[in-house]
């Protein structure tokens, strides 16, 4: 295995672990959410990130043809789209 190969492969595990590393980073505030009803978030931001996130994920899914890719920008509009609606019910 040549050193290229090997930092293609490291790279790729970087890659996955993003999705772990991301729910990771928006555990505390959907758990500031759900659980202790803190307003934690800013609604108009998550607006905006959960329809970027769509926008990267249809983009992953009919132009890349790369799983990981769609696995990762799935988990983030997973993360999106559950804090901007625990945001938007906890204002209600």
């Amino acid at each position: 295995m040549t050193l290229i190969e090997i930092l293609l492969k490291i790279l790729i595990v970087a890659y996955a672990s993003v999705g772990v590393i991301s729910i990771i980073g928006y555990w505390p505030t959907i758990k500031d959410l759900l659980f202790n009803r803190i307003k934690s978030a800013n609604v108009d931001s998550y607006i905006i990130w959960t329809i970027t996130a769509v926008v990267s994920l249809l983009y992953a899914l009919f132009i890349l043809d790369d799983w990981l890719v769609r696995i990762v920008m799935g988990l983030n509009l997973a993360c999106c789209f559950i804090i901007m609606v625990l945001s938007i019910r906890l204002r209600k």
